[in-house]
């Protein structure tokens, strides 16, 4: 396989990677030309390299912009370099394992959020009042005004509202690793789409200098032949 000596590495790649500098975007040849000053329009470089260059390039565009790259930001760009998808990450952190206590929290919030709950403990309460009011009368354990069942609904209210608030807080740290998720899918999504019209501009590009090169050699045809039929 014919091969190319690329003039930024002095490398050597297939004759198909090859690059010429006329075909890359003003903007990535200037990033190029500061890290390689002898790079010109006439040298040569190979697919993979003007990659490299274009991820660093977007990647000091995001530094520019937002400032110090956090840790999603570092997650993101390492994971459009390393051309890797983000969704395993995030499955991986959904998928952590619950501690007994936060599974009883959900439980508690699951049930005491439901009609299950509040049509049984209604029909207790019916029950325990019918009981005393009307059963056991004079004989009741606990008379009007039910003094005993107070104290067991205060009981009752001072323990499991600290425990749905529990589930409450796991909720919302599950909601914030959710929108950090969807913030580093949506920044993907913005340097992929970056680096795909690079790619185009680039394709655009080389396709009019070859249109331009299949000219020149059709106006040359046509000049010989013009030529030939003026010395006849």
């Amino acid at each position: 396989m014919t091969a190319f000596k690329s003039d930024i590495s002095n490398q050597e790649f297939p004759i198909t990677d090859r690059i010429s500098g006329k075909s890359v975007r003003q903007p990535i040849l200037d990033y190029i030309q500061k890290e390689n000053p002898d790079f010109t329009t006439d040298k040569y470089l190979s697919i993979s390299e003007l990659n490299f260059f274009r991820e660093k390039y977007i990647s000091d565009y995001l530094i520019k912009e937002v400032g110090e790259l956090t840790e999603l930001e570092k997650t993101v760009l390492t994971s459009v370099t390393s051309k890797t998808t983000l969704t395993d990450k995030i499955d991986g952190e959904e998928d952590t394992l619950l501690t007994k206590g936060q599974k009883i929290a959900d439980h508690v919030a699951s049930f005491g959020g439901s009609w299950k709950f509040i049509i049984g403990f209604g029909v207790f309460i019916l029950f325990w009042i019918v009981l005393n009011v009307f059963w056991l009368m004079n004989r009741s354990f606990d008379p009007y005004p039910f003094i005993l069942l107070n104290l067991i609904l205060s009981c009752l209210a001072a323990i499991q509202a600290p425990v749905i608030m529990m589930s409450q807080n796991r909720q919302e740290d599950k909601d914030r690793k959710r929108s950090k998720n969807d913030y580093m899918v949506n920044l993907k999504s913005e340097l992929e789409i970056r680096l795909l019209h690079e790619k185009i501009d680039h394709l655009i590009m080389h396709q009019q200098q070859e249109l331009l090169e299949i000219q020149k050699v059709q106006i040359g045809m046509m000049n010989d032949i013009i030529n030939l039929v003026g010395k006849k």
